[in-house]
């Protein structure tokens, strides 16, 4: 396998990166923060449109690049240095995510042409009240409509769906009455003005991601609507998840980075007892133990999007380590460039806090990193 960019992938990241340097700086992400959609509605629209980002994994017959993991892992690491505010994420490595593992030919012609020009933004809601990571967090109910036809009726809660607010197609997962696990779960691709269908945009503490709750009540599906079988999409929607959480790695892999970045040029600048602060050595180990962190999670992350790109057995345990380091190393290193910057740092003027709010958010998000080491344990026969 090989743990490097090639000159393309390179290439890809370098653009992503001058894009976002223009169009998604402090003030920018700022203002897209304080908007009612929460990113801004032109810079969107070119990073579908003219940039291409949208159609990155969707197949070429159906207007994308058919580009896989690890060109999506070159274009996630600049976005989470940049701190995006876009329903990027929520509509490729969820939405559209979903509807390649899932959908029928004729539903992913029907789907997937908008989301590559990024004319529509998708979702995926799978997790309900109680909040699990996985297929068995599936708590909405699909029960088979009475009288002719076999529409199904769709009832329950989705407390957060990432970018529910705004989005114009939400991949919901359901499961049938009594059943529990990964069995019985379906996949509906729900237009997001269906009848029944209430959507309410979340206060949460980070605002540079978007969250929604999604109230259905009776909402009548038809059956052209259900991607696959009915009760066996729970292998796609947990495949689904994995490929999620290798892409959040990605994502906040880029985001430690950028933390490092900042505390290693505070410590450069910021003069006490007549030196820079960082020559005093203490400063010099917590950076240098930062770097590690960084490394040790970019390396998880790149090596899970090689077997994610392949097709290789063990995607589960690989995701798992991946989003499970890639979230504490995240965290660690909003929190130390936090220290290292001192009271200021938690002034609205710096940048840090948003980086700490997106670590302190993301940790949670496709399931916390003790969720995904049991996992892993279970998997390997450890638990």
């Amino acid at each position: 396998m090989r743990f490097a960019f090639t000159e393309e992938q390179e290439e890809l990241r370098r653009a992503a990166r001058a894009f976002l340097a223009e169009h998604s700086g402090s003030e920018r992400v700022r203002s897209a923060m304080e908007s009612e959609t929460g990113f801004d509605a032109e810079v969107w629209k070119r990073i579908g449109g003219e940039l291409g980002w949208t159609a990155v994994t969707i197949p070429e017959a159906h207007g994308g690049l058919g580009l896989g993991a690890v060109e999506l892992t070159a274009l996630l690491e600049p976005m989470g240095e940049a701190l995006l505010c876009a329903p990027f994420f929520a509509t490729v490595c969820l939405g559209a995510a979903a509807l390649l593992e899932a959908g029928s030919d004729a539903q992913r012609a029907e789907h997937l042409p908008g989301i590559a020009e990024g004319r529509t933004i998708a979702t995926l809601g799978w997790t309900g009240p109680c909040g699990l990571a996985g297929a068995e967090g599936v708590e909405l109910v699909a029960r088979r409509a009475a009288g002719p036809g076999s529409d199904f009726l769709l009832s329950g809660r989705l407390p957060q769906v990432l970018d529910g607010h705004c989005a114009d197609l939400v991949v919901v997962a359901a499961r049938a009455p009594g059943s529990a696990g990964a069995s019985g779960v379906s996949l509906f691709a729900l237009p997001a003005h269906a009848s029944g269908l209430e959507r309410r945009a979340l206060a949460t503490l980070d605002r540079t991601r978007r969250l929604a709750a999604l109230e259905l009540r009776d909402v009548r599906v038809p059956a052209a609507a259900l991607l696959g079988e009915e009760g066996a999409a729970g292998p796609a929607l947990e495949r689904t998840l994995d490929r999620a959480a290798v892409a959040l790695a990605a994502e906040q892999v880029g985001g430690a980075q950028r933390c490092l970045d900042l505390a290693v040029a505070y410590a450069k600048q910021r003069v006490q007892f007549g030196r820079p602060i960082g020559s005093f050595q203490a400063i010099k180990h917590r950076l240098a133990e930062l770097m590690v962190r960084v490394e040790t999670a970019r390396s998880a992350a790149w090596w899970a999007a090689g077997v994610a790109a392949l097709g290789a057995p063990g995607l589960p345990e690989v995701a798992s380590l991946a989003k499970a380091r890639s979230s504490e190393a995240f965290f660690e290193c909003a929190a130390e460039c936090l220290q290292v910057h001192g009271g200021v740092g938690f002034t609205w003027e710096y940048d840090v806090h948003l980086y700490l709010k997106r670590a302190r958010a993301g940790e949670g998000f496709l399931g916390e990193p003790a969720w995904h080491r049991e996992r892993i344990a279970r998997r390997l026969g450890l638990s």
